[in-house]
């Protein structure tokens, strides 16, 4: 193959990052700023200049669709200049005369399709919106045959994965720059450049304070937009309620579950005493029976006392002709089914029980990027937000959570077993009465 001009060239900022690239790289930039046109190129530039044979990359977006919306144009566009490329629109994959083959996928669509293959790099975008099993489970042994690379981009959206990942990342990179295999970069629409003065004014101007510091100067700790949760949060960490909870075996556990069919299953753990509500422990996975959670269970040195379930535990599968929570019971489990209400009054239910959460920072991690990430979700076109909430990974936890507040409001605190008003709690001072809930 001859010369070829790709019709690419990059800022001074994005040639910057080219040049720097290490194995594990982290980009978090401000909306425009191109890194997803960056990160096309990027992967394009390796297809046709490396030596290795048969070239795999990959190009992941949250879904496919927004792969196709977002990337797939792009990637035909600079691909066009080369001669004898092979397009597949129904994979989003090009194949090129080096041997080298560049493919789109879509992170919650069917992950499961990229177990078994092999990469010399991949780049995720907006990392925040994918499974957060994805890079460990999946992509991170298919990245070891070949000792491929992964680049991951995005604009902040809370302090959730991504934020960990970046943290992570840069002390990483602090730590011993010279031979670290981590990069990491920053870069905040008021120091790039890229966006025209006015236009940022004028951006700053109509946008909340929160929403410009997040899409435009790249804060991690805005707050989320629309979110259900997060000023809860926010006095929860400030009251000392996040920290360290842990389980006291004098206390029954209890489980509040939210059943996934097509995506994932999440289990919180909790124990109750007074006016406390004490979250220890946080499960979730996707792709498993029922028989798997429940061996969880048993893997735990809990104690267990109400197992909190949704209504559609009862519905009954048409290949079995049993229900979930007949199956449960055959498995040793006696699921509670909280009452069938509106999302929106179980959204009210744990607001109302949230000043009583105690929750445990290291088992409930994701449960509490969760909390803060969890919210309504918006039209696009107007701008107005929905009634119901947006749909993502942070779902599953929220509502395994807004369902043991459903079933909490039933039962009440004290009667999911009299075990709990045998011990008296470290706490008991805080609440100022030890017979309080009781």
């Amino acid at each position: 193959m001859g010369n070829v001009v790709i019709p690419y060239s990059p800022r001074p900022l994005q040639r910057q990052l080219h040049d720097n690239m290490k194995r594990w790289n982290v980009v978090v930039a401000h909306r425009r700023f191109g890194k997803t046109f960056w990160a096309i190129n990027h992967l394009l530039r390796f297809a046709l200049t490396s030596r290795e044979k048969n070239v795999r990359l990959g190009f992941l977006a949250p879904t496919y669709r927004q792969a196709k919306t977002i990337a797939w144009d792009i990637l035909k566009n600079m691909s066009a200049p080369i001669p004898d490329i092979k397009i597949n629109e129904t994979e989003l994959r090009i194949d090129y005369p080096t041997g080298a083959r560049i493919r789109l996928y879509g992170a919650s669509d069917d992950p499961d399709t990229l177990r078994g293959q092999y990469f010399h790099g991949i780049c995720m975008d907006e990392y925040s919106q994918m499974p957060h099993n994805l890079f460990g489970e999946i992509l991170r042994p298919a990245l070891s045959d070949k000792k491929g690379w992964c680049i991951w981009i995005g604009t902040p959206m809370g302090q959730d994965a991504f934020y960990d990942l970046f943290q992570t990342a840069r002390l990483k990179e602090q730590a011993d720059p010279e031979n670290s295999k981590w990069m990491t970069a920053l870069f905040k629409a008021s120091e790039t450049n890229v966006i025209d003065p006015d236009e940022l004014a004028d951006a700053q101007d109509i946008m909340t304070p929160a929403e410009f510091a997040q899409e435009y100067e790249c804060s991690f700790s805005a707050a989320i937009e629309g979110s259900y949760y997060s000023s809860f949060m926010d006095r929860a960490d400030a009251e000392g309620r996040v920290g360290f909870v842990p389980y006291d075996p004098m206390l029954p556990v209890h489980t509040a579950w939210d059943l996934g069919v097509a995506d994932s299953t999440c289990i919180v753990f909790y124990q109750l005493f007074a006016k406390e509500v004490r979250i220890i422990d946080v499960y979730e996975q996707d792709g498993e029976g029922l028989a798997h959670y429940i061996s969880h269970l048993s893997n735990k040195p809990y104690k267990y006392d109400t197992h909190l379930a949704p209504h559609d535990i009862m519905v009954r599968e048409f290949g079995t002709g049993r229900s979930r929570i007949e199956q449960a019971a055959s498995l040793g489990v006696e699921f509670t089914v909280v009452p069938q209400i509106g999302v929106q009054d179980g959204i009210n239910a744990l607001r109302t029980l949230f000043p009583r959460l105690w929750i445990d920072d290291k088992n409930c991690r994701k449960l509490i990027e969760a909390l803060r990430n969890y919210r309504r979700e918006k039209n696009k076109r107007t701008g107005e937000f929905k009634a119901r909430p947006h749909h993502d990974w942070s779902s599953h936890f929220c509502d395994a959570l807004r369902y043991m507040a459903v079933g909490f409001q039933e039962s009440q605190l004290g009667n999911h077993s009299g075990a709990v008003r045998q011990k008296i709690s470290e706490r008991q001072w805080m609440s100022g009465d030890s017979t309080a809930g009781y």
